[in-house]
């Protein structure tokens, strides 16, 4: 997406060819192209569309171009001065577009969201966002927009930063190689400096490639942010400019090469499953697109595709595709956070589009155009590292503060006196005070994101489990002297309550095991993700006929964020039967409700009384629990229903008790589960009448 030189730039060695020397608009109105299917497919489709890539290959292409012609003509690299004279153009538009996204963060995104932002914003400005969202394996297709970060686009800025670092390099190291091979082989042609480059570049090629399939197979949603399964697309544009000058395919081989390159590019969104399968070998498709629509360059045919590419429109939107491509993200992520719809509509789509359209004019007109202009930075390297750090200092001055402030209102929200903040205990009927108007509800918005329940460590010893389908065994603690053994299973939703359980078997010196697995509700069959499921459960069932440990904890029924809102598990009393034949009690705890919106950002863009944030109990649990059907039907199995502790008089809240009740929209919070740890040992020990010794 970035421009690594100005089109005049573009150029290759007077030796070789001149057609390298010319402005090829056809090149830039091809980045136009991209960056409107860009945009196109993120506003409307809500899809990938293979632009970015098209983008990447370009940029590469542009680079090498210039390079190659600098060393066939012997001219110095000079790395340290290209590389500050390239951030010197890119980083003020940069820092611009994060400026406006703080502001929009501070306006329209929830607070809870406010750290990841900031973080991110760190790494967008130093180039290493790719990294940051790679580290989380955020997966770029199946989030909704509104839930998208406005920074999420830097990732590709990111990874062109960072070649723009490292392609340089390879150049200068060709330049150093090229003269010890002459004179090592003087009876023997030369090598020149395009043939070291075209083998390094094929290398760099295969093994991308190969990386890139490899990585992509095993873990997309890693590999799609990974700059080493993205090198390959650099190193074909790089092999393009290369091999240009040989290339010279007659005119209506180039009508042909460019339509069908015009038209695979623009299908490959649509034809292919781009948000499963990229970057990997499939991303050959738009980038050999592209590459054929560059090698039919000119075709000096009224019918050629290249006429429209040169067309006075596309050129000039190709003059602001990368201010286009940094604002039209962020834009769309606003806009549907303050509309509060999921998909833009063809209207309001258009009003997206133009909006960027217009910053995208003015960023290029009133910042990157004056500094490309301004003379003073280009005399002197300091000059454009001082314009550089001046950038750089004008975005992390309110990031550094605005991050002091959250760590500072976390400080405070912490420190508050518990009695402030019952939580559950004030649902109690022992509980004679009243929750402070004045107090702050816990957690610090900053601290949600921490709040799963914690499990110590790893399965050790005997606890390992022989089958790798259940890699994720985790236990807790190991006590002195065991007086009982638990295994917890299911998904996230038994996960939550380990808050509360971890704790109780602590005192107790009960050892839990903890096998789960995200989505998969312990029962017979899986009504969602069922073979994956099945075949957890199937693994987990035979590791407790195995172990034959003292007691089994599970969540006995499903709850759903439309009617019917709880169910009964699928095969729930089929899947825990071989375990209270074997004399293993099983302990089931009714389900927590879930919503279609996140409750912790309801209640900090609403307020915690909002009728938004405080859902009828008809809308979130079953009138009569599925728990009551499973009575008298299996020996040992002990039932828990802890909602009178979640809902309250008909409503099931956000906050309770000065806490939030949620992380999200449908597991609660560590912090919560932790205040019913009283409630939950009484009510656990009733239940199954184990001592309370």
């Amino acid at each position: 997406m970035m421009e690594t030189q100005s089109a005049t730039a573009a150029s290759g060695t007077p030796e070789t060819t001149t057609s390298e020397r010319r402005f090829r608009p056809e090149v830039q109105g091809l980045r136009a192209l991209a960056v409107v299917m860009v945009a196109a497919y993120h506003i409307w489709l809500g899809k990938v569309s293979g632009g970015v890539d098209v983008f990447l290959l370009i940029s590469a292409f542009l680079l090498t171009l210039s390079f190659t012609r600098k060393l066939e003509a012997n001219r110095p690299l000079r790395l340290v001065g290209h590389w500050l004279h390239v951030f010197k153009r890119l980083l003020p538009a940069v820092v611009v577009v994060l400026l406006a996204i703080l502001a929009g963060t501070w306006a329209l995104i929830p607070q809870s969201r406010w750290p990841d932002v900031l973080t991110e914003a760190w790494a967008s400005l130093l180039y290493r966002q790719n990294w940051q969202l790679a580290a989380f394996a955020v997966d770029y297709y199946a989030q909704q927009h509104v839930d998208a970060s406005p920074l999420q686009h830097f990732w590709s800025l990111s990874v062109q930063g960072q070649v723009f670092i490292l392609w340089p390099l390879i150049f200068a190291g060709i330049a150093l190689l090229q003269p010890h091979l002459a004179k090592r082989f003087p009876g023997r042609k030369a090598v020149g400096h395009r043939q070291l480059l075209f083998v390094a570049f094929a290398v760099v090629f295969v093994a991308s490639l190969l990386f890139s399939i490899r990585e992509t197979y095993s873990n997309q949603a890693y590999a799609y942010f990974d700059t080493r399964a993205r090198l390959w697309e650099f190193a074909l544009g790089s092999l393009l400019a290369l091999a240009l000058p040989y290339l010279k395919p007659g005119r209506r081989l180039r009508v042909f090469l460019g339509w069908a390159g015009i038209a695979a590019m623009l299908s490959c969104g649509l034809l292919l499953t781009v948000d499963r399968s990229f970057p990997g070998f499939v991303a050959l498709w738009p980038t050999l697109a592209a590459a054929a629509v560059i090698v039919a360059g000119q075709s000096g045919s009224r019918w050629g595709v290249d006429r429209i590419l040169s067309s006075r429109p596309l050129v000039a939107v190709g003059g602001i595709s990368y201010a286009l491509y940094l604002w039209h993200w962020p834009i769309l992520v606003f806009f549907l956070l303050a509309s509060g719809t999921t998909t833009p509509n063809i209207l309001e789509g258009m009003g997206i589009m133009a909006a960027a359209a217009v910053l995208a004019v003015a960023t290029t007109r009133y910042v990157e155009q004056p500094l490309r202009r301004w003379k003073w930075p280009d005399v002197r390297s300091w000059r454009a590292a001082v314009v550089i750090v001046s950038c750089g200092a004008l975005l992390a001055l309110p990031v550094t503060a605005w991050q002091g402030a959250i760590t500072a209102e976390a400080t405070a929200i912490a420190s508050q006196p518990h009695d402030l903040t019952p939580g559950a205990a004030a649902l109690s009927p022992d509980y004679a005070g009243e929750p402070s108007a004045e107090a702050l509800v816990i957690p610090a918005p900053a601290a949600m994101k921490d709040e799963w329940a914690n499990v110590d460590g790893e399965c050790t010893g005997d606890n390992v489990p022989s089958d790798p389908v259940l890699e994720g065994c985790l236990q807790n603690g190991e006590p002195e002297v065991v007086t009982k053994r638990i295994v917890v299973l299911g998904d996230s939703h038994s996960q939550q309550y380990m808050a509360a359980l971890g704790p109780i078997a602590k005192q107790h010196g009960w050892e839990v095991v903890t096998l789960l697995k995200g989505g998969c509700r312990f029962g017979a069959q899986s009504s969602e993700r069922a073979d994956f499921c099945n075949d957890f459960n199937r693994a987990s069932s035979a590791y407790v006929l195995e172990h034959k440990p003292d007691a089994v904890f599970t969540v006995a029924s499903l709850t759903h964020v439309d009617a019917p809102f709880e169910t009964e598990v699928p095969g729930y009393l089929e899947g825990i039967k071989p375990f209270t034949d074997l004399g293993i009690d099983v302990v089931g705890v009714r389900d927590n409700p879930r919503f279609s919106f996140n409750m912790p950002e309801c209640v900090q863009k609403k307020g915690k009384d909002s009728p938004d944030c405080n859902v009828p109990l008809e809308e979130s649990l079953a009138a009569s629990s599925p728990l009551d059907d499973y009575v008298g039907k299996v020996d040992r199995l002990f039932l828990m229903d802890m909602s009178d502790f979640i809902c309250e008089q008909g409503t099931c809240p956000a906050v309770v008790g000065n806490v939030y009740v949620y992380k999200d929209d449908n597991h609660l919070s560590k912090t919560y589960v932790q205040t019913m740890i009283p409630m939950f040992e009484q009510r656990l020990l009733a239940a199954t009448g184990w001592s309370d010794s």
